[in-house]
């Protein structure tokens, strides 16, 4: 379902109010609203106070910053900035623009908002680029500890310390947060890092299991790390078992184990100022799982500016850029990642998705038939050209796709259970009903209770006046795990009509249409089922709004056929 498009409130008032973007748990309502109705004018308030000549750089800044044009924002900005340097608002949103777009000119202005907490970050990351510790360690010093800084200020004054040659004093200040419950785990792998970098082997090792045990099921990154110090310190088995554990994790780590195992002996985190970045990296992490994006951000421009050839930090924007509607952005970004990343491939496999929604879809394909090649064990990049190819409704090239996707499975587990259920659907759709349903069955017999594939097939059934009593029974039980997923309750209100039972059939399908207004299939199903209670004005309002809300061409022939005979045809009432 496409989202509507939102402009980027890059308002980080963060900058003041870092803080703020939460208690514990930081939401985009308080990464949003409070700082930004507190902290920052509306247009027309911070433009009263401006001469004439710099409104116009002022109002072109802001417009192309909520666009997510970062350099012109930029250049406006601090053109505005320049001519009336006086002017706190204008300092605080030129800031905001360097920062973005990356410009040497953030670190100047940041000297001028000695409030602001992202410009004592930016400031000491330019401290800590030119050897200068002890005055980035009290920088972070003074970062206040509550919201989830607290999460954030021990970690970068303990690798402060380490930068400073102070690994002990570094494990100190870190200790106390390694034996408290909350966030121990994040705790317990930066004390590991800052160990093992100073050559407490010892301590590293009791503190890389602690992580272990704390944090069981790893993330790419945490794994990257504890494979690398296992394979160091002479556990290359154990090592490779920890890399091999991600595809259960996700499915499309599979494709970069050979990267990752190829380098398993160097250092993830070489050095203090790659540590700090990290530490950025993680805060931002956490700051988007609470869908604080623009603050995540901010924290990972920081990361990247210590450390420009982060892959994963470089990933994880170019995921919420992509997720704020700038593919353009999110590219850019990727293709600064090296050829020979330990990730490389995840990073191809993101670029060929940009590059397709960015209506290339061509060259996508091409990108992703070169990686097929490159990667001949792994079903992924045959499988994003079957998504590609199915959502241009080339199902019979999509189910091709598929299948050699599927041939280069060694032996398929529960999680390739998709790869069955999207081959399934491009057979459904290219008429292949036996092909697709067979799918489907290998699906459910991959993975039991995949509430889509419930759904998908019980729909199947219902649509064609089979299996009646049984589709019912699927489609319950995906409602039960999904009960807000609107086509799921679409699917659950079209058996209950094939049942003939239509006036629970309203109910259901009246409430799918709550959940999923402007699905064309949906408004159609719930006129079919006011026609069969007799509430046919009601009827063929639904019909004439489902053919507004861009059906298949097939939908939009029954549609015009179901308003010039004035009724849907006939039922399966499955008895």
């Amino acid at each position: 379902m496409q989202h509507a498009r939102t402009a980027r409130r890059f308002v980080l008032l963060a900058l003041t109010l870092l803080s703020a973007c939460a208690a514990s748990h930081p939401s985009s309502e308080t990464a949003t609203s409070d700082t930004a109705t507190s902290k920052t004018a509306t247009p027309k308030t911070a433009t009263e106070a401006m001469p004439n000549g710099v409104i116009g750089d002022y109002l072109a800044g802001r417009y192309a910053l909520s666009e997510g044009d970062s350099q012109t924002a930029a250049t406006d900005l601090l053109k505005a900035s320049a001519l009336n340097p006086g002017d706190p608002e204008l300092t605080l949103q030129a800031f905001i623009a360097a920062l973005q777009a990356d410009r040497p000119e953030a670190v100047k202005l940041a000297r001028r908002l000695p409030d602001s907490q992202v410009a004592e970050l930016v400031l000491a990351d330019a401290d800590i680029k030119a050897g200068r510790w002890q005055a980035a360690e009290s920088r972070f010093h003074g970062l206040p500890r509550q919201g989830l800084t607290q999460l954030l200020q021990p970690l970068l004054v303990a690798w402060a310390q380490q930068g400073d040659g102070r690994t002990d004093t570094a494990l100190s200040t870190l200790r106390p947060y390694v034996e408290n419950p909350r966030f121990r785990g994040i705790f317990a792998l930066h004390a590991a890092m800052i160990a093992d970098l100073g050559g407490r082997n010892a301590e590293a090792a009791k503190l890389y299991r602690a992580t272990q045990t704390e944090l069981a099921q790893p993330n790419l990154r945490m794994a990257q790390i504890l494979a690398s110090w296992e394979a160091r310190s002479g556990q290359p088995a154990e090592a490779q078992r920890i890399l091999a554990s991600l595809p259960g994790v996700s499915p499309e780590l599979a494709i970069a184990l050979p990267g990752l195992m190829a380098n398993l002996t160097k250092r993830p985190v070489p050095s203090a100022s790659d540590g700090i970045a990290e530490a950025y990296f993680t805060f931002a992490a956490l700051l988007q799982s609470q869908d604080a994006n623009d603050f995540a951000l901010v924290m990972l421009r920081l990361a990247l500016d210590l450390r420009p050839d982060f892959a994963a930090a470089r990933l994880l924007a170019a995921d919420i850029e992509q997720s704020e509607h700038h593919p353009e952005l999110a590219l850019r970004r990727l293709n600064e990642v090296p050829s020979t990343d330990p990730i490389i491939a995840i990073v191809q496999l993101r670029r060929a998705a940009l590059v397709d929604r960015l209506g290339r879809s061509d060259d996508a394909m091409r990108d992703l038939e070169r990686l097929a090649r490159q990667y001949p064990d792994s079903p992924l990049p045959d499988e994003q050209r079957g998504d590609i190819l199915r959502s241009k409704q080339r199902f019979p090239d999509a189910a091709a796709a598929y299948d050699r996707a599927i041939a280069r499975l060694d032996r398929p587990g529960p999680q390739d259970w998709v790869l069955f259920y999207d081959r399934g659907v491009a057979e459904e759709r290219s008429h292949a009903w036996p092909k697709a349903k067979a799918d489907f069955e290998h699906a459910l017999e991959l993975s039991p209770d995949q509430p889509y594939v419930l759904n998908y097939l019980g729909y199947s059934w219902a649509d064609m006046g089979r299996h009646l009593k049984e589709a019912r029974q699927m489609i319950e039980r995906a409602a039960e795990k999904l009960p807000n997923d609107g086509a799921i309750t679409d699917s659950l209100g079209w058996v209950m009509y094939r049942q003939g039972d239509a006036k629970e059939a309203v109910s259901t399908l009246e409430r799918a249409v709550e959940l999923e207004p402007e699905d064309s299939a949906i408004n159609a199903h719930l006129g079919d089922a006011y026609w069969a209670v007799g509430r046919k004005i009601e009827a063929q309002y639904q019909w004439r709004r489902a053919l507004t809300l861009n059906p298949t061409k097939d939908d939009a022939v029954k549609l015009e056929a179901k308003l010039n005979t004035g009724h849907p045809g006939a039922v399966a009432s499955g008895k």
